[in-house]
């Protein structure tokens, strides 16, 4: 690859902050909301859908705060509490033939939801309690957040005239988005009433995520807690299908994992090929098909004129498909993550752009940090407890917001 050549597409990449997508979501911040409804001092809209200086300012603003490896850390033990609570509820859920009983992807959700809400929420949501009112808060934030995604692909993902005349479901939409703000400032206001009962003198490096973004102000809370809840479920909860799947159909690569799990024993310990799964996994089923940058100035790519407000599309997952880029592309070889860069299968010979799971440059997923260590803690329970098969026919991927693994869901989960 002659770098020279890909200068002003690592250009429009790694510097342009500016994209579309989240319309409807969009429209619902910056134009319904109203002084009646939600109201909010900040001229800022949430990382989602703010773009330019706002979205510049907002980001510089919490990047300390999400990226920092010491603050992630934190959640290390809570997180392995979720996880550990799922494989107790999966264990309940198995009917005779070791099969879950009732909605896998439902399951999925709930444990992303668990996960997510304990970081941008301070507190556990109780996903896994069948006791909870269907009335209860957790249980409508739960709804919610499924029906907004469901809204996404419909305004956002196929044709719609809601641009033009106010149809049913983006009436619906802009009702979900206003419930899932309110819910969001709920469970803040507790977080913040349990933080004001019980004040300890905190060093900051101890602090929680939820407190240090209070610490800046609750806008800034209560935006990044709802922007977690639209981008932190379905991504994970997509990724952790893909991976059991990939597993299930490879199970000497399972064996491995699981062996490595056992053997090194400390959840702290680093565990190479646990992380080298879960790459692997990202480049045969991506989460979303790659990213998207509106130009702001005209650019030459490749001999060819782009002028200025265009949307530039950068197909990760097609790349990562390649022969050119990945040997024997569709296998599934944790190995190329690990072995030296002598071997034809070395990761590092493919195209810098061919795998970018939480993209590039100024605009990657400020979560990734986060949403690692969830996988990673449920991924080593799942392989410690179950030895995963399947039967059937491959999975088929339907494309939307994102890359949803199709089921029916053919795991058989036994007893490791």
């Amino acid at each position: 690859m002659q770098t020279s050549r890909w200068k002003n597409v690592y250009h429009l990449a790694a510097i342009n902050n500016i994209r579309h997508g989240f319309a409807s979501l969009k429209y619902y911040r910056e134009e319904y909301k109203t002084p009646n409804k939600i109201t909010s001092e900040s001229n800022f809209h949430g990382l989602l859908t703010d773009s330019g200086e706002i979205w510049k300012n907002l980001r510089s603003t919490v990047n300390p705060v999400l990226l920092q490896p010491k603050t992630t850390k934190l959640y290390s033990t809570m997180l392995d509490e979720v996880a550990q609570d799922m494989i107790v509820r999966l264990k309940s859920l198995r009917g005779y033939d070791n099969r879950i009983q009732g909605d896998f992807d439902m399951e999925m959700n709930l444990w992303a939801l668990e996960s997510i809400a304990l970081v941008a929420l301070g507190r556990r949501l109780r996903c896994f309690d069948s006791h909870l009112p269907p009335n209860s808060p957790e249980k409508r934030l739960i709804k919610v957040v499924q029906d907004i995604f469901k809204s996404f692909y419909m305004l956002d993902f196929k044709p719609s005239l809601w641009k033009y005349y106010p149809t049913k479901t983006f009436k619906r939409a802009m009702k979900l988005y206003e419930e899932q703000e309110i819910l969001a400032r709920y469970f803040i206001d507790k977080s913040i009433e349990e933080l004001e009962n019980h004040k300890e003198i905190t060093h900051d490096d101890q602090k929680s995520i939820l407190v240090k973004l209070l610490d800046i102000n609750k806008d800034v809370a209560v935006v990044m807690a709802s922007d977690a809840l639209f981008a932190g479920v379905d991504t994970t909860s997509n990724l952790i299908i893909a991976t059991l799947y990939l597993l299930a159909n490879n199970q000497d690569k399972q064996d491995i994992l699981r062996e490595e799990i056992r053997s090194s024993g400390d959840q702290g310990e680093k565990q190479q090929y646990l992380e080298a799964c879960l790459k692997e996994s990202m480049r045969i089923l991506s989460v979303t098909a790659g990213n998207t940058r509106v130009t702001t100035k005209e650019y030459d790519i490749f001999n060819y004129k782009v002028p200025i407000g265009v949307a530039v599309n950068f197909m990760h997952h097609n790349m990562a498909l390649m022969e050119e880029n990945y040997p024997r592309p569709k296998e599934f070889l944790p190995e190329r993550w690990l072995v030296k860069k002598e071997s034809p299968l070395y990761h590092g010979n493919a195209h810098p752009f061919a795998y970018q799971p939480f993209g590039f440059g100024v605009r990657s997923c400020l979560g990734r940090r986060i949403a690692k260590l969830e996988l990673e803690t449920f991924l080593r329970k799942l392989i410690d407890n179950f030895k995963v098969e399947w039967f059937g026919p491959p999975v088929t991927v339907r494309s939307a917001a994102l890359n949803y693994v199709n089921g029916p869901y053919n795991f058989i989960f036994k007893n490791a």
